[in-house]
């Protein structure tokens, strides 16, 4: 990380890995995009609604049917959670 008076400027490592193992996304999903985030996933019936927990870096946590099944686990690992659209 660099710093000076002008401008404040992050390593892609260093963005990526802000918020990790604190900040989670829940994210709406349809089964039909599934196999993006969960490629070992079984195939499910196309146009599903879903929900998808990701760890701040991207990472999937995990895929439910409920919103707040999602919400429930972020609560449950202390994690603090934002929307995505």
């Amino acid at each position: 990380m660099t710093r000076d008076e002008e401008h404040f400027e992050m390593q892609p490592g260093e963005f990526k890995a802000l918020g990790a193992g604190q900040i989670a996304y829940v994210k709406r999903m349809t089964s039909d995009d599934v196999s993006t985030l969960f490629p070992q996933a079984p195939h499910m019936e196309p146009g599903l609604n879903l929900w998808v927990l990701l760890n701040a870096d991207g990472t999937p946590i995990m895929l439910t049917d409920s919103r707040e099944a999602a919400l429930a686990n972020a609560a449950e690992h202390e994690l603090y959670t934002v929307g995505l659209h």
